[in-house]
């Protein structure tokens, strides 16, 4: 288990002097078109390459039932990501899309619709937003279990903003429809 950083703990960016908190974050990972594993091990290896972003745990692979998307929508491989960032939760936002965009994320206006590569913000600290571009903690996450429970194996004792345990919630929404993938690993290079 990796150890929450203290808030309080600051770190100066080089070139301004400005001093900035340390945040644990939460990312989601998923893919359900195109070379899957590929897309999942080149966001890591993003995320891994992002300044003042450190990996501190990438959850096993999981391989999901899509929830509430289009009936012709293949399995998903899920994975969590716990960082730990000085990035500002806008500036987090904006890499996780680019890094979307960089595997040929297409948009569409389909809720759930098929993706190379998702990467979703869930918790950044204790930082709350509900801006139409930026929702924090992630507003579904708590009933999802391809969220929960890849992050339960990297953080069992991991409590959900304004929710509870990931244990409890967990347990109350089951894994039905998750499949561990023991024969793929995801890798920090």
């Amino acid at each position: 288990m990796t150890e929450t950083p203290n808030p309080h703990i600051v770190d100066a960016d080089t070139l301004t002097g400005e001093m900035r908190p340390i945040r644990r974050a939460v990312l989601a990972l998923g893919s359900n078109l195109g070379e899957r594993m590929t897309a999942l091990q080149g966001a890591i290896n993003a995320l891994a390459d992002t300044p003042d972003v450190w990996i501190t745990g990438v959850s096993p692979v999981y391989e999901t039932v899509p929830v509430d998307s289009p009936v012709e929508a293949k399995n998903y491989l899920n994975a969590v990501v716990l960082i730990d960032t000085t990035l500002a939760a806008t500036r987090l936002m904006d890499r996780a899309l680019a890094i979307e965009d960089a595997f040929d994320r297409e948009r569409s206006e389909v809720p759930n619709s098929p993706r190379t590569l998702d990467v979703d913000l869930i918790v950044v600290g204790d930082r709350r937003s509900d801006d139409e571009h930026l929702r924090l903690p992630h507003p579904r996450a708590a009933q999802r279990a391809f969220v929960l429970k890849p992050w339960f194996d990297l953080e069992p004792d991991a409590e959900f903003p304004d929710a509870g345990p990931i244990s409890e919630l967990l347990a109350t929404i089951g894994t039905d429809g998750l499949t561990p993938r023991d024969d793929l690993t995801l890798e920090l290079e």
